[in-house]
């Protein structure tokens, strides 16, 4: 049987609530927010004032909100549907349910092929930008462009991952766009997402690190005084780029900077899906391994691969570059060991940074090829490659 949204997520995000921070101040787990918001299960009553205080409602209220069927059911889809025919009509329920679906498409990002997700975020892509056009001037309107510079981003990001980093232009108009959306709307914290982006395809795309280095403080210097998530995040790859640069000064200044930033993240941040705790240690052993101090970006590496098991494209990556730590210190068996890991998430994701990393650490293993554990491995990652 289907289960039917409640109105629990529409208030969490109106009260500037993450599943992650709400999860952390009633001391459950994330999964349980999801459950709780899907209508799958409901807060036990002794839960419920709190989690009323939390959602600044009163118990009956909040009741209303736990039983109320919301614009992901069928009043919302009727709604949306109504203002495909009529768009200067289109009212708020309408929008939360546009939303809805997207935050659907995108939250598969990290677990499914990017290819398969590209036609069904177009398609939203196209529906937003069609009622933005067409809505009256509001508060409508302005979340519809908001919904839309983050679809852009989207896309974006989908066109990139699926072209194995390849197709730059795509991607960055589509965060050009986004971008502008974001300025129209005077939203930095859009900006700055759209903006380091960009820096992505620079750094790991076209391989130019300064270009990548000056996107990346554009987009913290950018991010500043809204989002404390995003110019950490920006500040971590401000950090990468310097290590690519090989400054290591510069690199663990900027590594200081950006674990000061993600000390203030809270719920209220509008980016704090964006970064999770596993993120420093990610890009700091990133860092590192560019800087030639292996040892210290395997210890990093491997306790983060560890905890990142939810997103598998962010793993592989890990994986990958944990590979690349171990080939280096020539601890060839420890090397192929998580190279196989990063091949099964692979199989399952193909992410395109994953795929890149997983193919270079491959070409460092030729010295060992006649290893009976290096040629299977390497025939893993040939089947990966001839895979439809």
């Amino acid at each position: 049987m289907a289960h039917h949204r409640n109105g629990l997520a529409a208030r969490r995000r109106t009260v500037g609530l993450t599943q992650e921070a709400l999860a952390e101040h009633m001391q459950v787990d994330r999964s349980t927010i999801t459950r709780w918001e899907s209508g799958r299960t409901a807060p036990q009553p002794w839960m419920r004032p709190r989690l009323a205080r939390l959602l600044r409602v009163n118990a009956e209220e909040l009741n209303d909100l736990l039983t109320a069927r919301l614009p992901s059911g069928t009043q919302g889809q009727d709604a949306l549907d109504y203002a495909m025919l009529h768009p200067g009509r289109i009212d708020l329920p309408a929008v939360a349910t546009l939303r809805t679906h997207f935050d659907d498409c995108a939250a598969r990002y990290d677990r499914v092929p990017s290819a398969g997700l590209i036609a069904e975020a177009a398609a939203q892509l196209n529906r937003i930008d069609q009622l933005a056009v067409g809505s009256a001037r509001g508060r409508v309107q302005r979340e519809l462009h908001a919904l839309h510079a983050e679809a852009c981003t989207l896309m974006g990001q989908l066109v990139w991952d699926a072209s194995q980093r390849r197709d730059h232009i795509t991607a960055k108009t589509y965060y050009e766009l986004s971008a502008d959306l974001a300025r129209h709307l005077r939203d930095t914290t859009l900006e700055a997402h759209a903006l380091l982006r960009t820096c992505y395809v620079a750094l790991y795309g076209a391989r130019d690190a300064q270009a990548g280095l000056a996107l990346a403080e554009q987009a913290a210097e950018t991010a500043e005084r809204t989002s404390p998530a995003l110019t950490g995040l920006a500040l971590l790859h401000v950090a990468e780029a310097h290590a690519i640069l090989r400054s290591t000064s510069d690199c663990e200044r900027a590594l200081s900077r950006a674990e000061r930033q993600l000390a203030h993240v809270d719920g209220s941040d509008a980016a704090a899906d964006l970064v999770s705790p596993t993120q420093f240690g990610r890009l700091a052993g990133s860092c590192y391994l560019s800087l030639g101090d292996h040892r210290r970006a395997e210890t990093l590496l491997a306790s983060t691969a560890e905890k990142l098991r939810d997103k598998r494209k962010s793993r592989a990556i890990v994986l990958g570059n944990l590979t690349l730590a171990r080939i280096r210190q020539r601890d060839v068996e420890a090397g192929v060991a998580s190279l196989t890991e990063a091949i099964a998430e692979l199989e399952t994701t193909r992410g395109g940074g994953g795929m890149n990393i997983a193919f270079g650490a491959a070409r460092e293993l030729r010295p060992w090829r006649q290893e009976p554990f290096v040629a299977e491995v390497h025939d893993r990652l040939l089947g990966l490659m001839t895979a439809a």
